[in-house]
């Protein structure tokens, strides 16, 4: 009675196809797909053409593009 054998998982998908649908299961599956890819692109690095974005620490955002790579000490 420890883990579940084959024939668990098998009879657990027939049903689990037998209350969705096959066609249901199939567009939660590219919804799902969708979603992963789209979180993916979000968690890149920001594009050359976009500003960069810093955070201070009150919250507010600042939006800008850099211009040079130089540390300025203000």
């Amino acid at each position: 009675m420890g883990s579940l054998s084959i024939w668990h998982w098998l009879i657990v998908l027939v049903v689990v196809m037998l209350v969705f649908g096959t066609k249901k299961l199939r567009n939660i599956g590219s919804d799902l797909g969708g979603a992963v890819k789209g979180f993916k692109e979000g968690m890149g690095t920001p594009a050359a053409d976009e500003p960069a974005k810093q955070v201070k620490e009150d919250g507010h955002t600042i939006e800008g593009e850099v211009k040079s790579k130089t540390h300025s000490n203000i």
